[in-house]
């Protein structure tokens, strides 16, 4: 049994060996065949590629040469064009050398010419100064003068000549200017009056409320008349009741107080309740109302002028000058109408009108506090706007209105013209013209009037008065004592606006007369 599965064994194993020589057999003629067949495919490749190789090259020596020939037919045709261009350029050189000889020689020519008739100028020079030094030494003997002092004489005669015709040129061009700028100043101002429209002013110092029936009196007046108390204390006006039917008349220096009673009192009238209690209620809402009034009217004001960019303080200064008077007429308008007048006489000169506009509109600004102020309104004014940001030019224009200060800019002079156009203007102030004569002479007489005056002059429209005393009579302490006495006796006998300047001067001189 062991043995059968021996020999079973050996006889697979045999098997298998058969099996496995047979197949390394088979594949070893495989691989031979496909190695025989792979060499063929190698040669033959490698012959093809050997062919190729050939006519590769001999393509690349064809384009070689054709390369070849075409660079040398361009180089053979670029050498042709430069020698061509060399020639040219070379029959070019000798026709310049050719030119260029002939020119020398014609220059050659002309040379010798020049030095010939400079030569021919030379002589004629020496001869001309012989005969002019013979022609000026028989004018010497003749003159009996020398050169220098007959040249002498006819300088002086041509300067007299010429200072007289000078001097009457420039008589001729100034009284021509003066003329022109007459006639011109006349158009400016002629023409910025017509094209300024306003209204004839007729503003009082009081006011007058009406009232419904004549009982209304004897209830603002109030038991013991502690109604009238009260409204006179709080708005600090004079309430004038008298036999004037159905009407109570108002009256007061502040403008603002007067129109804050005379508002209060028409509301108080329209309520029909007048105690203590509702009189302080209704002068308060008055106070409110008259701000809010004065306000508008500022604001008003810039925009009919177009001045932009004022200080919000400013703007309420200009609307308290709509309860202001300076004879009768009303400083807001007369500040709007300066404005339009400065800024049309601005344009006519060809310079800017915003500036002219904004110094006319505010020109008056101080009159708005110059009873709260000491001073004239003009430098009150200039002060004001130099408090609240406006320009030096602004400032100047204002402080010089008057006057009072020097004139820095042709806007001050354009402001002071204009000021001048609106209170002169027919039926704008009050004021007649024998009325302020009168008070010039009056201030004038009472001047006079001192010991030792020896000439007054009432000046800037009477707000000034000048007086030249005799120095032999009137000492410095004595000057300052007449100052003081004369402001006293004005302040007493005159009724003025504003406030008048006392200016005493005294001037020593010694004059002696050499004999």
């Amino acid at each position: 049994m062991e043995l059968s599965m021996i020999l079973t064994i050996l006889a697979s194993i045999v098997v298998i060996c058969v099996v496995i020589f047979t197949i390394i057999y088979t594949r070893k003629n495989i691989s031979h065949a496909n190695i025989a067949k792979a060499e063929e495919e190698a040669a033959k490749i490698l012959d093809d590629s050997k062919k190729n190789a050939e006519s590769i090259k001999k393509e690349a020596i064809i384009e070689a040469k054709e390369e070849v020939h075409k660079l040398r037919s361009d180089l053979e045709r670029e050498s042709r064009e430069r020698r061509n261009e060399i020639q040219r350029l070379e029959r070019r050189n000798i026709q310049r050398e050719e030119l260029l000889d002939k020119k020398s020689d014609v220059l050659e020519k002309k040379e010798e010419a020049l030095n010939k008739r400079h030569q021919d100028v030379l002589d004629k020079e020496q001869k001309v100064d012989e005969l002019y030094s013979q022609q000026r030494e028989e004018l010497e003997k003749i003159s009996n003068l020398t050169t220098e002092e007959a040249k002498q004489v006819l300088l002086d005669e041509i300067g007299k000549e010429i200072k007289h015709d000078a001097a009457i040129m420039i008589k001729d061009v100034e009284s021509k200017a003066k003329e022109e700028a007459d006639k011109k100043a006349r158009e400016i101002i002629t023409c910025a009056i017509q094209r300024c429209a306003a209204d004839h002013v007729a503003e009082t110092t009081v006011n007058v409320v009406a009232l419904p029936n004549d009982e209304m009196k004897g209830r603002i007046i109030g038991r013991e008349g502690r109604n009238i108390r009260t409204l006179e204390t709080l708005t600090g006006i004079d309430l004038i009741i008298d036999d004037t039917p159905e009407a109570v008349i108002i009256s007061g220096f502040d403008p603002i107080r007067r129109e804050v009673a005379k508002i209060a009192l028409e509301k108080l009238i329209v309520d029909g309740r007048i105690h203590p209690a509702r009189i302080e209620e209704m002068v308060e809402k008055a106070k409110k109302e008259v701000e809010n009034i004065i306000r508008e009217e500022g604001e008003q004001a810039t925009f009919e002028t177009c001045v932009n960019g004022l200080h919000i303080e400013l703007v309420r200064l200009l609307g308290r000058l709509k309860f202001r008077t300076s004879y009768g007429q009303n400083v807001l308008k007369h500040s709007i109408e300066v404005s339009y007048l400065c800024g049309i006489m601005a344009s006519e000169l060809g310079i800017d009108p915003t500036i002219a506009k904004r110094a006319g509109l505010l020109h008056d600004i101080g009159k708005a506090v110059d009873h709260e102020v000491e001073g004239p309104h003009a430098l009150i004014g200039s002060e004001i706007a130099k408090k609240y940001g406006e320009s030096s030019v602004i400032v100047n224009a204002i402080a010089a209105h008057h006057g009072d200060v020097e004139m820095q800019s042709i806007e001050a002079i354009l402001v002071q013209a204009a000021d001048a156009i609106s209170a002169a203007r027919p039926g704008a102030r009050r004021e007649t013209l024998e009325a302020y004569i009168k008070r010039l002479e009056k201030l004038e007489e009472i001047a006079n009037s001192f010991e030792g005056v020896d000439k007054s002059f009432a000046i800037q429209a009477g707000r000034e008065v000048r007086i030249m005393v005799k120095p032999e009579e009137v000492d410095d302490l004595a000057a300052v004592e007449m100052a003081r006495t004369m402001t006293k006796r004005i302040e007493d006998e005159l009724e003025y606006p504003g406030q008048i300047k006392v200016n005493v001067i005294r001037e020593t001189r010694a004059v002696e007369y050499a004999k």
